[in-house]
């Protein structure tokens, strides 16, 4: 796919990129706020970009090498506002599914594109609001709780622009309903067009868009999907002497620490060859300690209880 697009929902393959529609492209300065880690990393995505579900093995890689001297910021970025206007292909929400499909087997990430053809969403700013709201009570349930919408809405073609939705990924995550609601009505609105404005001011153009910035003032970019290597060398980049932590990569370790992988994930993850998991992963669901949700381009294992 080599085509020039500027529609939310049309990312370019290639490049690895959802683009939003164009803006001022300023550039102004980018302050470090003080942190207790070396790095901070602001991290600018939205809930159906699916481009972010496709780096999805490579952030959970980078957390677990670069957790140590890495904080996350995560920005929503205002992917899908509505759908009134009509560009690069797209005019309704159909004509997302072929594409989903696309993008799902070239990234190796089950995504189910006939979500757009039975239960489409007309808006992504709803979860975007909801995952502010979740932030203001716990930043790691907030961050789960973004991980379950994405699985919700790219595997299990569910609509989470839907309250019904937001609440299911919510409590799977144990965040308190009612003060989400709260927030969610209220204070995380501001939040989110904060969001909006700060990507505006530093130039956004498409998701995901990566600044990573050290301490001394030294900043490294990375924008759109990459190879794991690219992020690795942004931090080496920015300060040589730090070293990944090494973890344990066998399978019970890995599903304590993410609850849920796909197969593409857990090769990333274990350093397992892509063509050997799916029958090691079925392997252990045999076994009976692993259980899998089946979708048209993969599946998505978990750990039973």
């Amino acid at each position: 796919m080599n085509q020039q697009v500027n529609n939310p929902l049309l990312c370019d393959i290639e490049t690895g990129i959802c683009a939003i529609p164009d803006n001022n492209n300023t550039t102004e300065a980018i302050k470090i706020i003080a942190k207790p880690k070396p790095i901070q990393l602001v991290y600018f995505t939205d809930p159906i970009c699916s481009s972010c579900w496709g780096i999805e093995p490579q952030l959970r890689k980078l957390k677990l090498q670069y957790g140590h001297v890495i904080d996350i910021q995560y920005k929503m970025g205002g992917l899908l506002p509505d759908w009134s206007y009509n560009s690069g292909g797209i005019s309704k929400p159909a004509d997302v599914a072929h594409h989903w499909d696309e993008v799902s087997v070239y990234y190796d990430m089950p995504i189910d594109g006939d979500l757009w053809l039975e239960d489409p969403l007309a808006s992504s700013f709803p979860p975007s609001i909801a995952f502010k709201a979740a932030e203001m009570q716990d930043h790691i349930k907030a961050i789960a709780f973004l991980r379950k919408l994405k699985e919700l809405v790219f595997i299990q073609k569910k609509n989470i622009a839907k309250w019904e939705q937001i609440e299911v990924a919510a409590l799977a995550v144990g965040l308190n309903i009612d003060q989400l609601k709260q927030d969610y009505a209220g204070q995380a609105n501001q939040l989110f067009s904060a969001d909006l404005t700060l990507a505006k001011q530093w130039g956004v153009r498409g998701f995901p868009t990566m600044f990573f910035m050290h301490e001394s003032g030294k900043q490294e970019i990375v924008y759109g999907a990459r190879p794991y290597s690219t992020f690795e060398k942004a931090i080496q980049t920015l300060d040589s002497c730090i070293k990944p932590n090494t973890y344990e990569a066998n399978w019970e370790n890995l599903f304590s620490i993410y609850p849920t992988l796909t197969a593409r994930e857990f090769a990333e993850l274990s350093g397992m060859p892509r063509n050997q998991v799916d029958k090691y992963l079925q392997t252990l669901v045999n076994n009976g300690n692993l259980g899998h949700i089946d979708t048209k381009h993969g599946k998505l294992w978990f750990k039973k209880d």
